[in-house]
């Protein structure tokens, strides 16, 4: 499996001149841990997390080291807390350069990634604009789908595509739902705010050509449950 068989499509970015409290309210309210920054050419400059915020001026959060790591600390290590903590749009505040992925990367090169670099997701990239997001549940939702492959697996790269394009159809925000193809077998995974939405997803992948099975891991949520799609 590759990026583009566990990814998240529907990527919320923001631009380098966003207000820092602008993006914090898209992240409460649409439930996502993270928005990668992006210049005017929709090119991936930067990435604004929730650990990117916690440190601020305003809520009394700021890093406040001891003496003698005041006197430890370089003038980058100080101007770089600085920036972070009173900074008041995105290119002040996000992380940079940012690990980025192709579509054509494995999950296995995407799990080392996370690692190595202690980040919890990857923007996937084409011609260096996102196309996609892979986080940690979207590795963990791969593996539970290519354990559950039987052999002989048919097209599945395009029935995910037709299986998101009838979740979208049905008016079901994509954010919080994934979906993973492995051998035929539709896997679903996410929240939405009803049971009705819950059948609506069911059914676009029940219907779609090529389908063997469906296992639809879905929740109902309240809203104010709904939580963190997958990035």
């Amino acid at each position: 499996m590759h990026a583009r068989d566990v990814m998240t499509a529907s990527v919320v970015t923001v631009s380098p001149d966003t207000d820092v409290r602008t993006i914090a309210r898209c992240l409460i309210e649409r439930g996502i841990s993270a928005v990668p920054v992006v210049d005017g050419a929709g090119r991936v400059v930067g990435i604004v997390s929730e650990g990117d915020l916690m440190r601020r001026a305003e809520a009394g959060t700021e890093r406040h080291h001891s003496w003698w790591l005041e006197l430890l600390a370089s003038p980058e290590e100080k101007a770089h807390d600085y920036a972070k903590s009173h900074g008041l749009t995105a290119k002040d505040v996000m992380t940079h350069p940012v690990v980025t992925v192709t579509e054509d990367a494995s999950l296995g090169e995407i799990a080392m990634l996370l690692e190595r670099h202690r980040i919890k997701r990857v923007p996937v990239v084409r011609d260096g604009r996102v196309v996609g997001i892979v986080s940690r549940a979207n590795l963990l939702h791969g593996l539970v789908a290519r354990e559950a492959a039987p052999a002989g697996a048919p097209d599945d790269a395009r029935i995910r595509e037709q299986v998101l394009a009838g979740v979208k159809a049905a008016g079901i925000s994509e954010p919080y739902v994934n979906v993973v193809v492995s051998g035929g077998i539709v896997h679903i995974w996410g929240f939405v705010g009803s049971e009705v939405e819950k059948d609506a997803i069911r059914v676009a992948a029940d219907t779609a050509p090529g389908v063997r099975a469906v296992q639809n891991n879905v929740a109902v949520a309240a809203p104010p449950l709904l939580r963190g799609g997958w990035a």
